[in-house]
């Protein structure tokens, strides 16, 4: 690979629950007038999934229970919030004033769960969950756009995480279908032929993370990016492939 385009599809509709995102996402590449190619990757951010799978919650229906009560007050924050955060996490990784950091139940660390408010709507009580299993929605989704098209292609499912050590958010994927999600470069060798013995490349969260650069996060209003140029294996690679066990995790 010698030359990488990153193009954000303009004029998609915002997205409600039940909406075809294959089809729409195809109406919006002819505007364009895109047609796809083998080896495409479509960067698709997990809102406009979590939005068509139907993933809002009136925080006026939630009764947090007590453990959410303690942990909003010790953390400033909503304590209907707070119980959603519970809900899709296996435990809690950090917190603070005004933060609470979360092993989500789909294996990575994030703030608040993934739960966001941002890009929702204009009512202050509801909120967004990130899809339930975003690798199966990666999937569902590359196999209808294939269906389409005729062009098989890569999807990864993007979201923004924080990162320890480091200021600024990064897009990484959290739904991979069609390509590789990790990279094992363990054998390979350097310019002067030494063997490489622990290289691993996260190439999904790469390729996302290359994506948010044309995105953006506040109201560009683009959901949908196309990545074009890869050179990639054809691969069942998935996002749960790129998170670090916690045996090997020193900081968890």
């Amino acid at each position: 690979m010698t030359e990488l385009t990153i193009r954000a599809i303009k004029g998609l509709p915002l997205i409600k629950p039940n909406d075809n995102l294959a089809t729409i996402i195809i109406e919006g590449l002819e505007r364009e007038s895109i047609a796809l190619q083998p080896s495409d990757v479509l960067v698709i951010s997990s809102k406009i999934i979590s939005k068509s799978e139907g993933r809002f919650v009136d925080l006026t229906t939630v009764v947090p229970r007590p453990e959410a009560r303690d942990l909003a007050q010790q953390t400033d924050k909503d304590p209907r919030i707070v119980e959603l955060i519970l809900q899709e996490s296996v435990g809690i990784s950090r917190q603070a004033k005004g933060v609470l950091v979360a092993q989500h139940r789909l294996g990575f660390i994030s703030a608040n769960a993934g739960i966001d408010q941002s890009n929702v709507g204009q009512d202050d009580e509801i909120v967004l969950l990130l899809p339930q299993d975003p690798d199966h929605s990666a999937q569902a989704l590359r196999q209808a756009l294939e269906h389409l098209t005729g062009v098989k292609l890569g999807i990864i499912i993007s979201d923004t995480h924080g990162r320890p050590f480091r200021l600024g958010n990064v897009g990484v994927a959290i739904g991979v279908s069609g390509l590789p999600a990790l990279l094992d470069l363990r054998g390979q060798h350097d310019l002067f032929g030494r063997e490489l013995k622990i290289s691993m490349q996260g190439y999904a969260d790469l390729i996302a993370s290359s994506a948010h650069l044309v995105c953006g996060e506040g109201d560009e209003g683009l959901p949908v990016v196309l990545v074009r140029g890869l050179d990639y294996q054809d691969a069942d690679g998935k996002a749960s492939d790129l998170y670090r066990s916690p045996e090997q995790d020193l900081y968890r």
